[in-house]
C-alpha cells in the first residue's frame, strides 16, 4: 500500500506540473511528448547526481521560450538543441567553479543588478508575441488566425481565470493556475467551434515521440550560452525555497555544486533528445509545501509517470488542438511575471539605481534587450538576450564600485 501511495503522489506532482510543463513546447514548437520524456529523464538525472536527497521535480524552462523561439525560427531545432546543449555546458562548468571556488563566485560574477534586468528582458521581450497571439494572430502578428473579437473574449477568459486561480483558490488547485486557465479557454474555443480534432483523429495510441538529434552551429551556441546566465541564478533560489521548506540545508549537502550539475546535465540530456531544457520547478515546491510530504521517491514516481505519458500519442496530439488565443492569454501573464521576477530581484536586493553605475548597467541592458540592438563582426552577430546579458556582466566587471563613505 505504501508504494501504492508513492505512485499516486507522484502523480499528482505531474499534474499540478502539467500545464507549465507543457505549455513551453507550445509556443516554441517543440514535441509536447518529448518534453514529458525529457522532463522524467532529466529529473532522474539529478536524483542521481543529488543522490535522491532533494524532493524536486525539473521540466521545461520558461526563460529559455524566447531564445528558443528565435533559435527554430533562425536556425531550426536541431541547431537550436546544439546551442542548448552548450547552455547546459555552462551549468556544469558553473558547478565546478562553485566546487572549486565556492558559491560566492557565483554571487560576485552574477550580482542582481546583473541578473534582474537580463530577466526583465526575458519576460518583455516577448510581451508582442503574447499580445498578437491573444488577438488571434501568429506570433509575429502577419496572419490572422482566429477572428478577433472571438480571440479576445477567449484569451481574456483564460487570463482571468489563471489570475483567479493564482489569487483566490484554495489548497492543491492554487498550484495550477495555468493548467485552470488552458481548461476554461479550451472549452471555450470548443462552444465557438474552432478547435480541430484532426491530429487527434490521426495520431495513434501508442507512439514514439518525434525525438530530434542536436546539431551544432558556432552561431546558435553563443546565442545560447549567455542565455543560461538567469535560469542558473534562479536556480539557486529553488534551491533555497526547497531548503526553507523541508528545514534541510541542500547548498551545504548534497551541496550547490552538485545541484548545479543536476541541472545542467538534465538540460543537455533533454537537449540530446530534442527536449527543452529543463529546470526546477516551483509549481511543484509549493505542492510539497501543502503535502508536507518531502520524500524524494515522491519525485522519482513524478518521473516516470511522465515517461510513460511520453508514449501516448494521442495526449501529445491534443496538446496540438489548444488554439492559439488560449496560450495567447495566458502568455500575457506569464511573459510579464518573469518581468516582475525580474524587477523584484532588484527590489528585494536594494539595487540603488540612483547610484550612477548601477543605473547604467541596468539602463543600458534593458534597452539593448528590449529594443534589439545587435553587434555583428563578419557574418557573425549577438542580439537580444544573448547581447544584453554579456553586456551586464562585463559592466558590471568593468566599471568601478561606488566608494563607500567614510565612518
Amino acid at each position: 500500500m505504501k508504494n501504492v501511495s508513492l505512485v499516486l503522489q507522484g502523480a499528482q506532482m505531474l499534474f499540478v506540473a502539467f500545464g507549465a510543463l507543457v505549455l513551453m513546447p507550445l509556443l516554441t514548437g517543440l514535441d509536447t511528448n518529448v518534453a514529458l520524456f525529457t522532463a522524467g529523464i532529466g529529473t532522474l538525472i539529478f536524483q542521481i547526481i543529488t543522490k535522491r536527497q532533494i524532493p524536486i521535480f525539473l521540466a521545461s524552462s520558461f526563460a529559455f521560450i524566447a531564445p528558443i523561439m528565435y533559435g527554430v525560427q533562425t536556425w531550426g531545432i536541431p541547431s537550436t538543441m546544439g546551442g542548448l546543449m552548450a547552455a547546459g555546458c555552462v551549468y556544469v562548468v558553473l558547478a565546478t567553479l562553485v566546487k572549486v571556488r565556492g558559491d560566492g563566485f557565483i554571487k560576485r560574477l552574477l550580482p542582481p543588478v546583473v541578473v534582474g534586468p537580463v530577466i526583465i528582458v526575458i519576460g518583455l521581450g516577448l510581451a508582442p508575441t503574447a499580445v498578437n497571439m491573444a488577438l488571434g494572430r501568429s506570433g509575429d502578428g502577419s496572419i490572422i488566425l482566429v477572428e478577433q473579437s472571438t480571440a479576445l473574449f477567449i484569451s481574456l477568459s483564460a487570463l482571468l481565470s489563471t489570475i483567479a486561480v493564482a489569487i483566490f483558490a484554495k489548497g492543491i488547485l492554487k498550484l495550477m493556475p495555468i493548467l485552470a486557465g488552458i481548461i476554461v479557454g479550451y472549452s471555450l474555443s470548443l462552444g465557438f467551434g474552432i478547435v480541430d480534432f484532426t491530429p487527434v483523429i490521426n495520431a495513434s495510441w501508442i507512439a514514439m515521440p518525434n525525438f530530434v538529434a542536436p546539431e551544432f552551429n558556432w552561431y546558435a551556441i553563443a546565442f545560447m550560452i549567455p542565455v543560461a546566465i538567469a535560469p542558473a541564478v534562479e536556480h539557486i533560489g529553488d534551491i533555497l525555497a526547497i531548503s526553507n521548506v523541508t528545514g534541510k540545508d541542500y547548498l551545504k549537502k548534497p551541496g550547490l555544486h552538485r545541484t548545479l550539475a543536476g541541472d545542467g546535465v538534465a538540460t543537455i540530456a533533454a537537449s540530446a533528445f530534442g527536449g527543452p531544457p529543463n529546470t526546477t520547478y516551483s509549481e511543484v515546491t509549493g505542492a510539497v509545501t501543502l503535502t508536507k510530504n518531502f520524500n524524494p521517491v515522491v519525485m522519482t514516481w513524478t518521473a516516470v509517470t511522465a515517461i510513460i505519458l511520453a508514449f501516448v500519442g494521442k495526449l501529445g496530439a491534443m496538446m496540438l488542438t489548444i488554439p492559439v488565443p488560449v496560450m495567447g492569454g495566458i502568455m500575457c501573464l506569464l511573459f510579464g511575471s518573469i518581468a516582475a521576477v525580474g524587477l523584484n530581484a532588484l527590489i528585494k536586493n536594494q539595487v540603488d539605481l540612483n547610484e550612477p553605475r548601477n543605473l547604467c548597467i541596468v539602463g543600458v541592458t534593458l534597452v539593448f534587450g528590449i529594443g534589439g540592438m545587435a553587434f555583428g563582426i563578419g557574418s557573425f552577430s549577438l542580439s537580444g538576450i544573448s547581447l544584453c546579458g554579456i553586456v551586464a556582466i562585463v559592466m558590471n566587471l568593468l566599471l568601478p564600485m561606488p566608494k563607500q563613505p567614510e565612518s
